[in-house]
């Protein structure tokens, strides 16, 4: 069975990739990063709860310690003492929870373990125009990484899968729906754990994306 490494941070988007990615017919790797994010333990729970669902064989834990000498003083993600923005998305800024490339970093590690899998490549869960406005969210930026990778690696033949890129949140949903995800394993707020913010940019991508769908969200908003 074809291999993928499947980014999966326990969010909705990168969920949803790994589903389809099973329903594609191909056998899942789920890899999980933590980084210092204000969510870490909440994250790492919707990870291993979402894996289970998909009944894989195996999965990655990987700590990067090192982004937190990177995201002090640089993301509210990471920096408590930024605050995370409750205001809404502009498109036209890039955000405090901006973490300084880290879809690039990722994308490179995850590469590594493709390598070492033989899987026929990695996924990830990028939005593009319904996401954040992070710069390592647009195709353009996974086009180029994907050149880069098979210039670096032995066999020079893997993909980045980025099935969600233009997906709008409310086709995101409808999608997850079809394929049975179970949406209430999943986790998407920026700063809470027991119950979601439900303010923060991506509890705010989050509901209206369902709210748009006609659907409600089935996790816990305080």
């Amino acid at each position: 069975m074809k291999k993928v490494i499947a980014i999966l941070s326990g969010g909705m988007d990168s969920s949803l990739t790994a589903y389809k990615m099973q329903n594609l017919g191909y056998e899942i790797i789920p890899l999980h990063f933590s980084y210092g994010q204000r969510t870490e333990k909440r994250e790492l729970e919707a990870f291993h709860n979402i894996a289970d669902s998909l009944k894989v064989n195996q999965r990655y834990h990987i700590p990067l310690p090192f982004f937190k000498d990177i995201g002090v003083g640089t993301t509210s993600l990471i920096d408590s003492s930024i605050k995370i923005n409750e205001t809404g998305v502009d498109k036209n800024e890039i955000p405090s929870s901006y973490v300084p490339f880290r879809n690039g970093i990722m994308l490179s590690i995850a590469t590594a373990i493709a390598e070492k899998e033989g899987a026929e490549g990695v996924s990830i869960g990028v939005v593009e125009e319904d996401s954040s406005g992070y710069p390592d969210c647009r195709e353009d930026f996974i086009n180029s990484l994907e050149t880069s990778i098979n210039l670096g690696t032995k066999n020079g033949d893997l993909k980045i899968f980025r099935p969600l890129v233009n997906l709008k949140k409310s086709e995101i949903v409808r999608e997850a729906f079809k394929l049975n995800l179970p949406l209430d394993l999943t986790w998407s707020c920026y700063q809470r754990e027991e119950k979601a913010c439900g303010v923060c940019d991506s509890c705010r991508l989050r509901l209206n994306g369902f709210k748009i769908a006609g659907i409600s969200d089935p996790i816990n908003y305080i």
